[in-house]
């Protein structure tokens, strides 16, 4: 199944997403098998494609979270006046 989307961003959320969804799933996978290699190999994984995405994200538009939000690149604050995507600030 192809998904169609309206923008690079939401392309890039939804891809965020996707990976969040993959790490929550590896965690609770380790928590019953906290010897198995390369479950924790593949969920380092997609913690390391995550935070890259996290910053590509960061960079484009706004930080999704608070991590990502580097006060150094900018003259004033606007984490809490940058729409987030789920308030229409991914149009």
């Amino acid at each position: 199944m192809t998904r169609s989307f309206r923008n690079e961003q939401e392309k890039l959320l939804h891809n965020i997403s996707l990976m969040d969804f993959v790490i929550v799933e590896m965690t609770e996978y380790l928590d019953t098998h906290p010897t198995d290699s390369e479950a924790i190999d593949y969920l380092k994984h997609y913690v390391r494609m995550k935070n890259q995405a996290l910053r590509e994200y960061a960079s484009k538009y706004s930080p999704l979270t608070i991590a990502t939000a580097d006060a150094s690149s900018c003259s004033e604050w606007t984490w809490a006046t940058t729409p987030m995507p789920w308030e229409g600030g991914c149009d």
